[in-house]
């Protein structure tokens, strides 16, 4: 109704050369509206921050909009920020042969998790696993980073692909390593 009020049409049937695509043009001729306000956000700052935990594109999108109520929708930041990333990033792309090598790491943030028997919270630590060809990925929630939880997240994945990769490739696990060096780290 808004768009037809909008457009100038206000009684049914059309009038004559009110056609499919003139009814189009006039009803969807312009998508969204146009911000008022037109102060760029600070596209540095945006990835400066998105690089903190728990910071989302959205969530930065939404502190724009608080400080600038009339500026731009978030389909356009997004473009734009994009816009900004291909610009200023080095890209690198890697290519896996398929059976290559399986990542491994343990996510950031745990997820609390429920004992059925009795009630309480345990924070789970996620093990995560990918095929570096594919992008197959396993994910397994343990209660600790302690070397036999990393151990068994290895051997769980290697049994959810059904085989072993050539390498795996592991980041520095702090319960695994005593002293990181290049070469040959030091194991616990």
């Amino acid at each position: 109704m808004l768009r037809a009020r909008e457009a100038g049409l206000s009684c049914w049937p059309l009038p004559p050369g009110h056609d499919d695509a003139t009814l189009e043009r006039l009803l969807f001729g312009r998508a969204g509206r146009p911000p008022q306000d037109v102060s760029e956000p600070d596209f540095a700052l945006i990835a400066r921050e998105l690089k903190r935990k728990g910071v989302t594109l959205t969530l930065l999108w939404q502190e724009y909009r608080a400080a600038h109520p009339d500026g731009y929708g978030y389909t356009w930041f997004c473009q734009h920020f994009a816009a900004f990333e291909r610009r200023t990033s080095a890209t690198f792309r890697n290519r896996h042969a398929a059976g290559a090598v399986m990542q491994t790491d343990y996510a950031g943030q745990t997820v609390p998790v429920i004992d059925p028997a009795t009630g309480a919270i345990y924070p789970a630590q996620i093990f995560v696993a990918v095929l570096g060809a594919s992008n197959l990925t396993f994910a397994f929630a343990s209660s600790s980073q302690k070397l036999p939880d990393w151990i068994e997240g290895q051997v769980r994945a290697l049994a959810f692909f059904g085989g072993v990769t050539i390498a795996i490739v592991c980041d520095t696990l702090k319960a695994g390593v005593v002293k990181a060096l290049w070469f040959e780290p030091t194991g616990a």
